[in-house]
């Protein structure tokens, strides 16, 4: 436990990547100026394997964190589990943020003790060479990025991770989260005031959760070049769909002036308003 009032220090593991991955330490402190954390990001890169992991889970180590955040896809796989290993046999308080694969390893995550955040629109990419270079790969992150931020997962990632802050802040033992992000549970979170708004956005959740069914299939089962190249361009372009849906769900709220805001203070707390013409508020 930290002393009450003093700065709570933030590990970050990144292991491979998933749409919640590009920018979850900028959710935290998305105007650089919040001054109850310190931050600390290690990266195996895009290669999971298990020494690479370990690796680079040791050398956050170093930053001394009072809990870490393991951000990975399908937490079943050896680097992601022995990523949760090294940094649970330190002591420190563990938190999974996953994919819907990674609901298979919740039994064992949950006897580790680690808290789990599971995102399961985050869908798998299309990963076959005759389809996937850097500007797919990156275009693919920008359209799930989109969904992931309008329809709600990212508002309930930042106010779960918070709360474990605040749990530190306060001197307390924080209340790990264990939650699965369903269609329903994320549009709750997203705020939204107009009804139609709401339905274009669990759409759009809908619509990325299924992308990962094209992807499986094409990465997997089908072994055939010219059919895995269909079948994952297919699921990339069922992305860039649900993207947009998500963007009319958005702009759907900005004619009624209702896009819920919620910047942090200086001091953490996470403030709120809605109308654009108005100073957030905290509480």
């Amino acid at each position: 436990m930290t002393d009450q009032g003093s700065v709570v220090k933030v590990g970050l593991l990144k292991v491979g990547c998933i749409g919640a991955a590009p920018l979850i330490e900028y959710l935290l402190d998305e105007r650089a100026d919040r001054a109850d954390i310190s931050v600390r990001v290690v990266s195996s890169g895009s290669k999971m394997d298990p020494a690479d992991v370990e690796e680079a889970a040791k050398m956050l180590l170093g930053f001394e964190p009072h809990f870490v955040i393991i951000v990975s896809p399908n937490a079943t796989l050896p680097g992601p589990t022995k990523a949760r290993e090294v940094l649970i046999n330190f002591g420190l308080p563990v938190i999974v943020i996953s994919d819907a694969p990674a609901k298979k390893a919740l039994p064992a995550i949950e006897a580790s003790g680690c808290g789990y955040i599971i995102v399961e629109a985050d869908s798998m990419i299309g990963a076959r060479r005759e389809f996937l270079d850097p500007v797919e790969m990156a275009y693919y992150n920008a359209d799930i990025i989109r969904v992931l931020t309008v329809t709600g997962p990212y508002r309930i990632l930042v106010e779960a991770l918070d709360n474990i802050i605040e749990a530190f802040k306060k001197g307390v033992k924080p209340n790990l989260p264990k939650v699965i992000i369903d269609k329903e549970v994320a549009v709750e979170a997203a705020g939204f005031q107009n009804p139609y708004a709401k339905a274009k956005a669990m759409a759009a959740y809908e619509m990325a959760r299924k992308v990962s069914d094209l992807t499986i299939e094409g990465c997997f089962k089908v072994h055939e070049w010219e059919r895995y190249t269909l079948i994952v361009a297919a699921a990339h372009e069922m992305m860039r769909a649900a993207a947009k849906l998500a963007e009319e769900a958005r702009e759907l709220e900005k004619p009624i002036d209702s896009v819920m805001r919620k910047p942090h203070a200086k001091d953490g707390t996470l403030m709120s308003k809605v109308k654009l013409m108005e100073k957030p508020i905290k509480g």
